[in-house]
C-alpha cells in the first residue's frame, strides 16, 4: 500500500482524487488514469476518506478495508497511488485540512486538486474555500446534468474526462441483491468484496 512518505519528485505535479470509494469501481478507476496520463500530472493519489463532512456514515464500509480495496485496484499502475492520510486527521475530513498536511509531509510539492463539475457550485460552502481557491490549481472534469459556473475561477482548469455514470450506491445494492457486478468493479475487488460478504 502506498505510504504518504513516498514521493513524486518535487517540482512534478500530483493530483489529488478524494472520496469514500464505497467500494472503489471501474469509473473511479478509468478516470484516474486518465488524469494521470492525460494531462500534465505526473501521479495521480487517491485520497480515501474515512467521513465526509457532505456524506452520511450509514453504509459507509470500514477504512481498513475500503483502502485495501483501492490499493488492490490499483495495483501495477505506478501512475496512481492510495494514500490513508486521513485516517490520522480529525474527523470529518476537511480538504484544506489534509492539503495543510501533505505540504508539511511534502514541501515544494505541487499538488492539483480534481474534482467533478457536481461538486463545483459547493466548494464556497467548504471549509476555507477562498483559500483553496487562491492556492491550489483545480482540475474539473463535468458531469453530466451539472452545468458549470460561469465564469470559472481563475485557478480552476476543466478536463474533458471520459466519464461513466456507474454509481457505488448502485454497486451496494447489486451486492446486497445477489445480482451481477462483473465489468462494474476490478475482478480482485469484486472477489475480495464477495470474500469478506461486504454491502451484503
Amino acid at each position: 500500500m502506498s505510504s504518504p512518505t513516498s514521493v513524486t519528485p518535487s517540482g512534478r505535479k500530483v493530483g489529488l482524487l478524494f472520496g469514500s470509494f464505497n467500494p472503489i469501481h471501474t469509473g473511479h478507476l478509468i478516470l484516474a488514469n486518465f488524469l494521470a496520463t492525460h494531462t500534465d500530472l505526473a501521479e495521480v493519489w487517491l485520497i480515501v476518506s474515512p467521513q465526509s463532512p457532505f456524506k452520511a456514515q450509514a453504509d459507509l464500509l470500514d477504512e481498513q478495508a475500503r483502502l485495501t480495496l483501492v490499493a488492490s485496484a490499483i495495483a501495477g499502475n505506478e501512475r496512481l497511488r492510495v494514500l490513508d492520510i486521513e485516517f490520522r486527521l480529525p474527523k470529518p475530513s476537511y480538504t484544506i485540512d489534509t492539503l495543510d498536511q501533505l505540504r508539511q509531509l511534502h514541501p515544494g510539492q505541487e499538488f492539483v486538486l480534481l474534482m467533478g463539475g457536481d461538486n463545483l457550485p459547493g466548494l464556497p460552502r467548504w471549509k476555507a474555500a477562498d483559500r483553496l481557491l487562491a492556492e491550489v490549481e483545480i482540475y474539473v472534469y463535468p458531469r453530466p446534468g451539472y452545468t458549470l459556473p460561469d465564469p470559472l475561477p481563475p485557478t480552476v482548469r476543466v478536463i474533458q474526462a471520459p466519464l461513466l455514470d456507474i454509481s457505488a450506491t448502485f454497486i451496494r445494492r447489486c451486492l446486497r441483491e445477489g445480482l451481477s457486478v462483473r465489468y462494474l468493479l476490478p475482478e480482485l475487488v469484486e472477489q475480495q468484496i464477495r470474500a469478506e460478504g461486504y454491502y451484503v
